[in-house]
């Protein structure tokens, strides 16, 4: 099977699942090639991908024009072209609307489409962002979503099949046979990162996005009861985190100096290596984002047996529910009594995280999503499951 992998400009979940699906098809003997934009090839290591990405501006147009080119050609050498994400979703359409011969095209949905709120042109902006993507779902011989609400976004848009296509964290099963740190690996880990060891752990793993909503973790943070050092592993848009660090220094200077040192605290530590080291230190995980699918960093939280707390939002229910904690959007007091309860009664805690672990372990592996998007890509479209 040759398969031809679209994936535009991606540094988090979505790269990441594109990654581990290359793997996995490679693995099975599939003949897979991928299209992207430099950025991703470079965060992602993709060496042989085709650094193609036609959405362009300025002088660079020409350039572009001759990428879309060069995709239309690939697309006509392959038996898929399987398109991740929106932008994705329409260069893939175009390129095998004009493809001779025709392969079949497959549209994975990872996010919501953008609110047509705010000023008339942002409105504009999101309404044609949904008239392209219908354009391209329409064309899709397959439509997946990340979430059940994908799947009815991709259905109301016009996908002629639309399915649940979950997306698996490669790192779940090695998390769920680890052990938390031992207390000396532990007290070095936050020491080095500098974040009081004599303290429970309160972890997000994030990009610093907007839609990872992380002022109402800040104000969350204020509003806890519990004595605790709130860890941010991440990084992004440099100015929301400057932003953000203000408004934490803020509330630690509200407290004058008795206050600062024994009120809860915003940690951001920056992007790390060593995220499954973190997961096994954290006491409490939190994801306060405005929408997520399936969220690769809670799955791996609830691997390692640390009980989360999320936004109901998107995929989180699905995922979370039974199992952990769940808040209103933008909600800073509910985050912060979830976290609360959870850091006041030690069974809790355990049951609960105990709960994410045992669901964790149920879940396939990357490796067998990989052998049913084989399934998936074999069937004849009409048949498409």
């Amino acid at each position: 099977m040759r398969v031809l992998m679209v994936v535009g400009r991606a540094a988090g979940g979505v790269g990441a699942h594109v990654d581990d699906l290359v793997a996995g098809l490679r693995a099975e003997g599939q003949d897979v090639q991928v299209v992207t934009a430099p950025s991703t090839a470079d965060t992602f290591g993709w060496d042989d991908a085709h650094r193609l990405w036609p959405v362009r501006s300025g002088v660079r147009a020409p350039l572009g024009l001759l990428d879309w080119h060069r995709i239309m050609r690939l697309a006509g050498t392959v038996d898929v072209v399987h398109a991740h994400g929106h932008q994705a979703a329409v260069v893939a359409a175009l390129a095998v609307a004009r493809a001779r011969p025709r392969p079949r095209l497959v549209v994975s949905l990872h996010n919501d489409l953008p609110p047509a709120t705010g000023t008339i042109g942002s409105r504009l902006k999101a309404g044609v962002a949904r008239g392209v993507i219908r354009w391209a779902l329409r064309r899709a011989d397959l439509a997946t979503g990340a979430s059940d609400d994908l799947v009815v976004l991709a259905e109301s848009l016009g996908a002629r099949r639309a399915v649940l296509a979950h997306v698996a964290a490669a790192n779940v099963s090695g998390l769920v046979a680890a052990e938390r740190l031992a207390p000396d690996e532990r007290a070095r880990l936050l020491t080095d990162a500098g974040v009081p060891p004599d303290r429970p752990v309160v972890l997000t793993v994030s990009r610093i996005a907007p839609q990872k909503d992380l002022a109402t973790l800040v104000a969350a943070c204020e509003l806890s009861a519990a004595a605790a050092s709130w860890v941010v592993v991440g990084d992004g848009d440099k100015a929301l985190l400057r932003r953000l660090e203000e408004e934490a220094d803020g509330i630690r200077e509200q407290g004058g100096a008795a206050g600062a040192e024994a009120r809860a605290r915003v940690h951001f530590v920056g992007a790390r290596n060593d995220v499954p080291s973190w997961l096994r230190v954290a006491d409490v995980f939190v994801l306060t984002s405005r929408w997520e699918a399936r969220a690769l960093v809670v799955q791996e939280a609830m691997a390692a047996g640390v009980p989360v707390v999320a936004t109901r939002t998107g995929g989180l229910p699905g995922l979370v529910e039974g199992t952990g904690v769940l808040v209103p959007v933008g909600d800073p007091a509910a985050t912060a009594a979830g976290v609360d309860s959870l850091l006041a009664d030690p069974a809790q805690r355990a049951r609960t995280g105990a709960a994410g672990r045992a669901l964790a372990a149920s879940w396939e592996s990357p490796r067998d999503e990989a052998r049913r998007w084989v399934d998936r890509y074999a069937r004849d479209p009409r048949a498409m499951t």
